[in-house]
């Protein structure tokens, strides 16, 4: 969950061949991604100095360049990615002062009840069955609302580079919340307590509405509730992982994990009636 999903969707680089084998401690992990990335710099030309300049003002303005790099700068700590057809939303911020951390909110949309959705969501074990990067999710220990799984996610990136990532993640189930309007919630908290990742803390949040009282409008009768998978994650990578190598593919991850979690839930619940 965010835990098997979220394993799944963040990866830390590996080596250039087949995945480490299990160990009781996580191994070192290696990369054939070079140390360094050039960086995308932009090259500004300046005009030479005038033989007579003109008097300087004591109140210069700023230069455009420099105005221009600040607005593109801020728009870069916050990004914001939609699609409708699956009523799918996610923001990923920066966080000030731990610029190789980030703070990923998503959610999308379930044509199914919420009891499906934390069906889904429980099934710990099998979770890797229809979570494409997920290659393992073992249920290494459970109690009365509590689970420990060991999870390995992989994923084949362009160029020939292969990212994994393997680590011990401990949830915690809630239990469930009646809400106003006959609206219910019920929440999984993680956290990542031995792993690829330095910080990898979170929740999923299954909450069940009814879409006429968004609006403001009465409750008809029969009318269905509609269900929001969210999804809340903050994450900063071991030291020697910038998290900028990974943030793309954090982003896609995030999004097929979600989708995949939405068609498994509508698909129990297709079954079951």
């Amino acid at each position: 969950m965010a835990m098997a999903s979220s394993a799944s969707c963040c990866f830390s680089p590996s080596s250039h061949g087949r995945p480490h084998p299990l160990r009781s401690h996580l191994p070192t992990t290696t990369t054939s991604i070079p140390a360094r990335l050039p960086l995308g710099l932009r090259l500004v030309a300046r005009p030479a100095p005038s033989r007579n300049p003109h008097p300087i003002s004591s109140s210069p303005s700023p230069a455009p360049d420099a105005a221009e790099d600040k607005e593109h700068s801020a728009e870069r700590d916050e990004q914001e990615d939609r699609d409708e057809r699956y009523g799918f939303e996610m923001e990923v911020r920066k966080l000030p002062g731990k610029k190789n951390r980030r703070s990923v909110r998503a959610r999308v949309r379930v044509g199914a009840p919420l009891e499906a959705v934390w069906a889904t969501l429980t099934d710990y074990e099998g979770l890797a069955g229809f979570i494409p990067g997920l290659s393992e999710c073992r249920l290494l220990r459970q109690e009365a609302a509590f689970a420990r799984l060991y999870q390995v996610g992989e994923q084949d990136l362009a160029l020939g580079f292969k990212f994994n990532a393997r680590g011990t993640i401990d949830c915690y189930e809630g239990e469930m919340e009646v809400l106003q309007a006959g609206e219910r919630r019920r929440e999984i908290a993680f956290n990542m307590v031995e792993g690829d990742f330095k910080v990898f803390e979170g929740k999923w949040s299954v909450e069940e509405v009814n879409d006429a009282t968004d609006e403001g409008a009465e409750v008809s009768v029969g009318q269905e509730f509609q269900t929001t998978l969210s999804y809340v994650v903050e994450l900063e990578p071991k030291l020697w992982v910038p998290v900028r190598l990974l943030e793309g593919r954090i982003c896609k991850e995030i999004k097929t994990n979600l989708v995949c979690i939405r068609e498994e839930a509508e698909r129990i619940q297709r079954l079951h009636g």
